[in-house]
């Protein structure tokens, strides 16, 4: 570190975020299933207006996203008065840590949270504070036992990154009921779509002023190489993030693409459904092969091994057989491997794989 010229408090503090790894050196045939990406991509009309957008490069992309924020509240039925849209749901979460959050105060999210509620608490200089989960699921009385005068932010991710696990509306709302009256409570939405009849909490988020909802077009809608996210909250915190938002921190092309993809409900409707499907196949198949898997709401299980040494074993044998699946030592979780559920042949190639792993033990 230099001398004189330093970065704010906590900075330092920040481990490089590690992203799914996507490639094997000498190899060309990999499947990646380590960062929860849709396989099958966007749909059509995203993929025609990706196309379209390239004709107006030239010109500078709407600094309100009135067009984007009207197209969310209709296919949401939310007020696009309240939404804010961001480079991915990430961005969200820097701009409610930037604005709610500094020194001695206190950023808390459950054991195995996503790791960008750490990042973006240390970012501004607060203290990132995590509560005891009970079987891999957030605990709300663990949560609300860890909030003190302090606390300015609580996260949940529901569902939850990389468990797949999640907590029921009525959990939710007891959480909101007991936060401080300085706090914020974020329900992270980033795999709501996978959840059937869920809204992420949008329905609680209309009637309080103390809830925000993030939501992201990565995971469902395959727009992660575009990076594209939203927020829905009252409108006293939506007005505060506005004011920190870069004015032009989406291009034209990233709002006319998220604009088209919410208007394809059959590529919607056909990632939900094969998602569904090859979830419960790969779940049963995994635990008939004696691989532990909690219940998953997402697009990825999280298959848990007796250690470890084992989890690394396993990870090094699908290396070798072309899989990239993800290590989640980073969320305390070592002895598991996050698995994305891919499409049909790639799901049965990863437990092909497994099997064989666990029969040459």
């Amino acid at each position: 570190m230099h001398e004189t010229i330093r970065p704010q408090p906590g900075i330092l503090d920040i481990a490089l975020y590690q992203g799914g790894k996507a490639s094997i050196e000498g190899r060309n045939d990999a499947v990646k299933l380590s960062s929860n990406e849709n396989p099958f991509g966007p749909g059509e009309k995203a993929i025609e207006a990706y196309r379209r957008a390239g004709h107006t490069l030239h010109r500078y992309p709407s600094t309100d996203h009135a067009g984007l924020r009207l197209a969310i509240g209709v296919a949401h039925g939310l007020d696009p008065e309240r939404i804010i849209c961001g480079v991915g749901s990430d961005e969200i979460i820097t701009f409610l840590c930037q604005a709610y959050a500094g020194r001695g105060d206190e950023v808390l999210y459950s054991q195995h949270g996503f790791l960008m509620y750490r990042i973006s608490a240390l970012a501004v200089g607060a203290a990132p504070v995590t509560a005891p989960e009970r079987d891999r699921t957030a605990h709300v009385d663990a949560l609300i036992a860890a909030m003190t005068p302090r606390t300015r932010l609580v996260f949940v991710a529901n569902p939850n990154n990389p468990t797949g696990t999640m907590i029921s509306r009525t959990e939710v709302v007891r959480l909101a009921d007991a936060l401080p009256s300085q706090a914020l409570l974020v329900l992270d939405g980033a795999y709501a779509e996978y959840v059937e009849g869920f809204d992420g909490g949008a329905a609680m988020v209309a009637v309080r002023d103390n809830v925000v909802m993030t939501r992201t077009f990565s995971k469902i809608h395959g727009l992660g190489g575009l990076r594209i996210g939203w927020g829905y909250g009252p409108q006293h915190v939506i007005d505060v993030l506005n004011r920190i938002r870069g004015p032009f921190n989406l291009s034209s092309t990233q709002l006319e693409v998220a604009e088209a993809a919410l208007g394809d409900a059959e590529h919607l409707e056909r990632s939900q459904r094969e998602n569904a499907r090859m979830r419960t196949w790969l779940v049963r198949a995994l635990n008939d092969l004696g691989v532990a898997c909690d219940r998953s709401h997402a697009n990825f299980v999280l298959a848990r091994f007796g250690s470890a040494s084992e989890a690394e074993a396993c990870n090094a044998h699908l290396l070798s057989e072309g899989l990239i699946v993800r290590q989640v030592g980073s969320y305390g979780l070592p002895e598991c491997l996050r698995i994305t559920v891919g499409d049909e042949p790639a799901c049965r190639r990863v437990v092909h794989a497994i099997a064989q792993f666990r029969g040459r033990r």
